[in-house]
């Protein structure tokens, strides 16, 4: 009950407020970009989602962020463009179709509907009219002309590579689905194998890519760092070591080495399984060909050649030292060198580089030292691990005494005056291999016909589209034995020919899908000119996984078609920004092969534990961490947002963490976060007409106005979520006036961009024409940003004892005034008049007792 003057006080129906403005935001199309606009426009994109079923809280938190900066470029008059795809391609929906039999499109769409229709529930500013989806044969026809685009400029080619291959899914795996020697998907043991495979020719950018990605102002620095590392640009020296008189055919072996400085403390030359060499020697020796085979049990990644058993076998063959013709150093087979890595060859310097270190060890092969670490220089190098450190040559010759970079020059320039090698750079970056067996992916428009050969697929039949009819009761590539698909006439010489039956790895659907939003002609992947207005994306929002591959394979595509004239853009994203992840506890039980995990839902907490609701016995509370199936700490964001609002989970979402850290999710913190709405709610609902002016209500007004926009364009959504809270503690505060009226009013359009159905739903109860997603940012006097008060520090003897605030610019004989009058100061002179007052005007007031 309520006293009879009172107004009740009233709750934010959140649920039929999210239901009713998604409604009309949807009929009214109110945000769908217009191309015709002469507006100036802005792109905001978050990386689009792989459809695996239902969204997940990091989805939330990634596309709260971008919606927020999209709401409010729109608020600042802008045109934008804010949509959204499914990245729909790839190995989860053929699994999905092996488990439960079931096709991967259908699959695939099914959760393509059900997480559009979660994301719709958060009320995101997306423009639904432009929405596609990679696993569609419109789309991903364009792709395949753009293929054969690729292939007409020379960027496309086809050849023999070392692949990581799965024997119990029959396909290639790349190299992050490798993870120690075995398979993600079946744990089977890693084969390296030899394929035919398509490449696109990324190394051709090199230079462009490393140059580019160092002027991306708005890029982090971390994510800059990770791509010049996998450029990885280096200078080096390549040169040939003589052999000794031998059976191969062989009378030298080229090895590659970023150290020639280290020459001096080589003790063997190792070569891959599949040098020239290795492959003459197997030829004639059934002990080679027999370690040829075990060094194919691993893998092709860094990771594992770094991390796995250092094989070797000492082929008999001896290199002889550049410097020293009695100097002969062993020749191995080995499992951590590849042939597709610098020349397939390297020396060993088992004191200055681990992996050489480990091998050494292990063959019981010299361990010299060439580079001290301070005092130690003694050739007998004793450390228990290798030291690649700087430092002083020594043990080496004509080298000792000087630097490491100093050393390296001099090596090389004796390489090339002697012709036996020469100053050269390499790159770790290879040419991105986009051949996958699988079914669920982008056909490759390619016909293979005996007489012809490689044969572009006609541009009239595109899309070429998968077939339907598929079986997955065999492992391997279903395409391969279908009964019809496969088989067309060679459009040369009209002779039986077969189909490329490889589809396209999926890092090359999302190579263009961000130009494909920006213009979406039938006839053709997109028009030059539309697509300009758009491009680059001025802000790019996703996780730190995808700071490499993704963004080079992006970055190289859009350099492609710059190259080719089809794009006037050489970067596809202005500005990126990577955001943490949503963290939560985990649960369970047991360990090992029993080890059990409890979702969060099952269990009851209470007396600082959590306990089953099955049995009620505790369980155990693991560390917070990612929100992981696996581990079944997940929260549905539809069963919160049923039970908060879409408002609450957004304000949460940007609340209290920085965006680019992780955040800990917790009931507490969405509850919270639901109870600032409806503070905000009983605000508005609250607003009465008065008259007078409050000057303080006023500045704080505009500072906020100024600061949350400030933040906002920043991506310091937590700073500008702060300011918010400081506002309404303010207006809350402030007795009733027309300053306090108006800082209502306009505490809607502030905070329209984190919480849009309550700010729809007060603009309306307002009075309001239109819709508040179309009002205008609050603008700002510039005047009430100015401070005309400042803090003056009270110091006796140096110590600060008060402060004061006073008009700014007040007369150094008033301070001095005010400071000696102040109680603090008359307590400490007791009286006494101080030696002397130092007065620093707007600052500070030292007085010298």
């Amino acid at each position: 009950m309520t006293d009879r003057d009172e107004k009740p006080v009233s709750r934010f129906n959140a649920l039929k407020a999210d239901a009713a403005w998604q409604k009309v935001w949807d009929e009214r199309r109110t945000f769908a970009a217009d191309d015709s606009s002469p507006k100036p426009k802005t792109y905001v994109l978050e990386m689009f989602p792989y459809p695996s079923g239902r969204i997940h809280m990091g989805h939330v938190r990634n596309y709260t962020m971008g919606d927020v900066l999209a709401r409010f470029r729109r608020m600042q008059g802008m045109e934008v463009l804010h949509p959204m795809g499914w990245d729909a391609f790839g190995m989860p929906a053929e699994n999905a179709a092996m488990e439960k039999k079931v096709h991967p499109g259908g699959w695939t769409r099914e959760n393509i509907a059900t997480m559009k229709a979660q994301l719709k529930r958060l009320g995101f500013a997306l423009d639904w009219t432009r929405e596609l989806a990679t696993c569609e044969p419109d789309y991903y026809g364009h792709e395949q002309a753009l293929f054969l685009d690729l292939l007409d400029a020379g960027l496309v080619y086809r050849k023999e590579s070392s692949v990581n291959w799965d024997p119990v899914d029959m396909t290639v795996l790349a190299n992050e689905q490798v993870i120690d020697g075995k398979g993600w998907r079946s744990g089977a043991q890693i084969e390296r194998r030899k394929l035919s495979q398509w490449f696109l020719r990324i190394t051709q950018f090199a230079d462009e890519l490393l140059a580019g990605v160092k002027a991306l102002e708005h890029w982090p620095d971390k994510v800059k760092l990770m791509q010049e590392n996998w450029i990885g640009k280096s200078e080096g020296l390549q040169f040939r070591f003589a052999l000794s008189p031998n059976d191969s055919g062989a009378g030298e072996v080229e090895v590659f080495t970023t150290r020639p400085d280290t020459i001096f403390g080589s003790s063997f030359v190792a070569i891959a399984a599949d040098h020239p060499i290795a492959q003459a020697l197997a030829a004639g020796s059934n002990q080679v060909a027999d370690f040829i085979e075990q060094c194919k049990q691993g893998g092709t990644t860094a990771a594992e050649l770094e991390t796995q058993e250092k094989l070797g076998f000492d082929t008999g063959l001896r290199a002889v030292h550049p410097f020293d013709p009695a100097w002969e150093l062993p020749v191995y087979i080995a499992n951590f060198v590849l042939m597709d890595y610098g020349t397939g060859a390297v020396f060993g310097v088992p004191a200055h580089d681990q992996r050489d270190f480990e091998f050494a060890r292990k063959y019981g092969l010299p361990i010299r030292r060439v580079v001290s670490d301070g005092d130690k220089t003694a050739p007998d190098f004793t450390d228990s691990e290798a030291y690649g450190g700087p430092g002083t040559l020594v043990n080496s010759h004509f080298l000792d005494g000087m630097d490491v970079a100093d050393a390296k020059r001099a090596v090389i320039v004796r390489a090339e005056d002697g012709g036996w090698g020469k100053g050269t750079t390499v790159w770790r970056l290879r040419d991105w291999g986009v051949s996958r067996q699988r079914y669920w992916g982008t056909p490759i428009p390619i016909i293979h016909c005996e007489e012809c050969g490689v044969v572009p697929a006609p541009r009239e039949s595109l899309p070429i589209v998968l077939p339907e009819d598929v079986s997955f009761e065999i492992a391997g590539n279903p395409l391969d034995r279908h009964p019809t698909w496969k088989h067309v006439d060679c459009p040369k010489c009209g002779a039986s020919a077969r189909r490329e039956t490889d589809t396209l790895d999926t890092f090359v659907d999302s190579s263009w899908y961000f130009i494909r939003f920006a213009s979406q002609p039938a006839d053709k992947p997109f028009d030059k000119a539309v697509a300009e207005q758009w491009l680059p994306v001025a802000q790019y929002i996703g996780g730190v996984e995808h700071a490499i591959l993704h963004l080079l394979y992006a970055r190289f595509w859009t350099r492609a078609l710059n190259h080719m004239g089809m794009l006037d853009v050489a970067e596809p994203f202005a500005g990126l920004f990577t955001q943490g992840m949503v963290t939560h506890a985990s649960y369970y039980r047991g360990e090992g092969t029993d080890l059990v995990w409890y979702n969060p839902e099952d269990l009851d907490f209470r007396d600082g534990g959590a306990f089953s609701k099955d049995d009620g016995q505790p369980v155990a509370v693991g560390r917070i961490e990612k929100m992981s199936k696996s581990k079944k700490n997940t929260v549905d964001p539809t069963g919160i947002v049923d039970q908060y609002g879409a408002d609450a989970v957004r304000w949460f979402m940007l609340s209290d963490s920085p965006p680019e850290r992780d955040l800990e999710w917790s009931e507490s913190g969405i509850e919270g976060a639901w109870r600032f709405v409806q503070r905000l709610w009983r605000l508005f609902d609250g607003l009465a007409e008065a008259e007078g002016q409050d000057s303080a209500l006023d500045k704080k007004l505009h500072r906020t106005i100024a600061g949350v926009a400030k933040d906002i364009e920043a991506l310091t959504f937590n700073k500008s979520v702060a300011k918010l809270y400081e506002l309404v503690g303010a207006i809350e505060k402030a007795p009733p006036s027309a300053s306090r009226s108006n800082a209502i009013r306009t505490l809607a359009r502030i905070a329209a961009p984190m919480v849009p159905h309550l700010a729809e739903e007060v603009w309306a109860k307002m009075g309001n024409a239109g819709l508040i997603a179309d009002a205008p940012w609050p603008e700002v006097d510039p005047a009430m940003l100015v401070d005309d008060e400042v803090t003056i520090a009270v110091q006796v003897n140096g110590k600060l004892r008060d402060t004061l605030t006073v008009a700014k610019g007040t007369p150094r004989d008033a301070l001095e005034a005010i400071a000696l009058a102040n109680a603090q100061v008359q307590r400490i002179l007791s009286g006494a008049l101080p030696k002397k007052v130092i007065v620093v005007p707007d600052r500070l007031v030292n007085i010298v007792a």
